[in-house]
Parts: structure tokens; C-alpha cells; sequence
């Protein structure tokens, strides 16, 4: 495995999720970050695990996918404090 480039995670970034197709409830759609760093951290701890999956990041004129997003995360230059993943809430179809 080759070492990662240099990253600017001060970056400003656009994070484009993949469609929920079979859920009902709406996913989320297109957002703008300040820093890549902070899109990085959303896609990762806040975005549910289905709309990660075929997720990309853009950062400039860099395209990231779920990988790439991950390696980001992972990265010992990540300047964010890392949380655990939250919890997606239990809906009543969940429950039954």
C-alpha cells in the first residue's frame, strides 16, 4: 500500500450521499462543509450506513468514495476528535 498525499482537510467540501431507494423516509441529500474535516466526520459518525454506500466526497478536484472517505477518517493527520457512530432510531417497522 502506497502512503496518502498530502490532504488538506481545511478544504472547504461538498458530500453527495447515495439514494435510499427502499426506505420511506427521505436520506439525506447534498450538503456543503466548511472543512473537509468536517464532512469527513458527518459522512462517517452522522450518515446512516445506506446512504454512505456509493456516497462521495468532493474536495476541490478530488472525488472521494465510501473507501476513500474511510481512509480519510482513518488517517493519522484527521484533525477532528473521532466519536463512535450514532445510533439510527428504531421506527415501528424496525420494532415488528
Amino acid at each position: 500500500m502506497r502512503p496518502m498525499r498530502p490532504f488538506n482537510f481545511n478544504t472547504s467540501a461538498e458530500l453527495f450521499p447515495a439514494a435510499i431507494r427502499k426506505k420511506k423516509r427521505a436520506g439525506f441529500a447534498y450538503r456543503r462543509f466548511g472543512t473537509a474535516a468536517e464532512a469527513v466526520r458527518f459522512a462517517m459518525e452522522e450518515l446512516p450506513a445506506d446512504s454512505l454506500n456509493g456516497a462521495y466526497l468532493q474536495v476541490e478536484e478530488a472525488r472521494f468514495d465510501q473507501n476513500g472517505i474511510r481512509s480519510l477518517y482513518e488517517s493519522e493527520a484527521f484533525p477532528l476528535p473521532r466519536r463512535p457512530r450514532t445510533a439510527q432510531p428504531q421506527t415501528d417497522a424496525d420494532a415488528a
